[in-house]
């Protein structure tokens, strides 16, 4: 059986008071219409069609080759636009399911049993309901004797006692195709508004003296739509304990889970403990027994295992096992430590590579460095890697020392074993084993290197 699903973008949403398209503006680190994307994709089997409108060329971009797009213009309502994707859809489908995509908490699960009820239904169509107190302006679902829904009544148009109503219409439909783009073209337009809406197709189906079923959910945030600002936030929350939630159950300790911030494609190994106020962000991925925060940034970074990173920014780095960073440490894009690294606070590193025990001193900068094993780099050093034109590189070999406010002036190499003096200004390589110091630093005589303690 082919199922496809339509995902209506179109809206305005003038009340988010926003230059940038409604179903753009994230929650938990994505677009809402990336979360309705990934739920209609667990129970259909076709690429999806999203409607788009208003910031349609943005939209569009965004999506990319994720889904098929169709403009609606003007916009006319509901059942305008499901109409507007008949031309995609006709005869490519068993079953259609229609929902909204500023409608980002709504779970895959639900839409799968959304499917699996209009599956057993004779009748030509399904539709998500929820009993609540809070009518959020939804329209109120009439049912006749048999169970069955007879009409939804909107709000707007309901009676007194209509709107005691409590089961509501969500906004998530199934339907049989063949029958959907026929009764599309019986909706009549709306007096008032001069609109076709989706709900009339109720309507219509009774009419035809079929059955309209229903599929009642019991997670009350799952019905909450984006219209302004507030909502958002509102959204955002709920995003939020959800996805701790599921690392928690998954073996994550969070100390405080309100004051962990987390988005949706973050992975996090069992063990690891997330501190409050701490954020992991983007393309994260944290490996097994590490401990995260106090007050740290984690945005598109790879930590191995056992690392502990107190109160520190990092933004596309690589850290291996074993990693001891922070406070007030930096690492930038292409910042990779190696297993064992010690990095103080007030330190940064960018496109550089510290391999294995290098111990990096507070108020250190190292950029466009190559930086061998067991290498401890002094306080207050820095590698001066920009000309005011071009980056350059340095390298440090393995077992080096460099002493405090060295200032290593790149391009250069420092062969394993060598040493700078405290507020030595290098300029030129320097060979293995020597000792360096001045400004500009020279060579004042070799050194005998300790062998390691194995």
């Amino acid at each position: 059986m082919k199922i496809s699903a339509i995902l209506l973008a179109a809206g305005q949403g003038t009340r988010m008071k926003s230059s940038l398209p409604k179903v753009l503006h994230p929650v938990a680190g994505k677009p809402m219409i990336w979360h309705a994307l990934r739920a209609v994709a667990t129970s259909t089997t076709e690429k999806p069609v999203v409607v788009i409108g208003h910031g349609a060329d943005e939209v569009k971009g965004y999506l990319g080759e994720s889904a098929q797009t169709v403009r609606q213009e003007p916009q006319l309502g509901t059942g305008h636009a499901v109409m507007a994707a008949e031309n995609l859809l006709r005869g490519r489908s068993d079953l259609v399911v229609v929902c909204y995509a500023d409608m980002p908490l709504l779970r895959g699960e639900t839409l799968q049993k959304l499917v699996e009820t209009q599956k057993q239904n004779k009748g030509p169509m399904s539709l998500l309901t929820v009993v609540a107190d809070d009518p959020r302006g939804f329209g109120r679902i009439v049912r006749g004797r048999d169970g069955t829904v007879s009409a939804i009544v909107e709000e707007y148009v309901a009676t007194p006692e209509q709107l005691q109503i409590k089961e509501l219409n969500v906004g998530g439909y199934c339907f049989d195709a063949k029958w959907l783009w026929e009764a599309l073209k019986r909706i009549p337009k709306n007096p008032k508004k001069g609109e076709y809406y989706l709900t009339d197709t109720v309507e219509l189906a009774v009419k035809d003296g079929l059955s309209v079923h229903a599929t009642a959910m019991d997670d009350l945030e799952e019905i909450i739509g984006v219209n302004t600002r507030a909502h958002l936030a509102e959204v955002e929350a709920a995003m939020r304990r959800r996805i701790n939630e599921a690392h928690m159950l998954n073996g994550v300790t969070m100390i405080d889970p309100a004051s962990s911030y987390i988005e949706a494609d973050v992975k996090i190994g069992r063990d690891t403990t997330i501190m409050p106020n701490t954020y992991l962000q983007g393309k994260t991925e944290l490996g097994e027994g590490n401990v995260v925060g106090p007050n740290t940034v984690v945005r598109d970074t790879k930590i191995g295992n056992g690392c502990k990173i107190l109160a520190s920014v990092l933004e596309g780095a690589t850290l291996e096992n074993d990693v001891d960073m922070g406070p007030f440490a930096r690492l930038r894009k292409g910042a990779h430590l190696g297993n064992h690294v010690h990095m103080g606070n007030f330190g940064e590193v960018k496109d550089s590579h510290l391999a294995e025990g290098v111990k990096m001193g507070h108020f250190s900068y190292i950029g466009n460095a190559k930086i061998g094993a067991n290498t401890n780099i002094g306080a207050g050093t820095i590698t001066c890697n920009y000309d005011g034109e071009k980056k350059h590189n340095t390298e440090i070999g393995a077992d080096v020392f460099i002493g405090s406010d060295t200032m290593l002036v790149a391009p250069l190499k420092l062969g394993d074993g060598s040493r700078t003096g405290a507020g030595a200004v290098v300029t030129k390589d320097v060979q293995e084993d020597t000792l360096v110091v001045g400004m500009p630093a020279r060579a004042i005589r070799k050194l005998e290197r300790k062998s390691k303690k194995k």
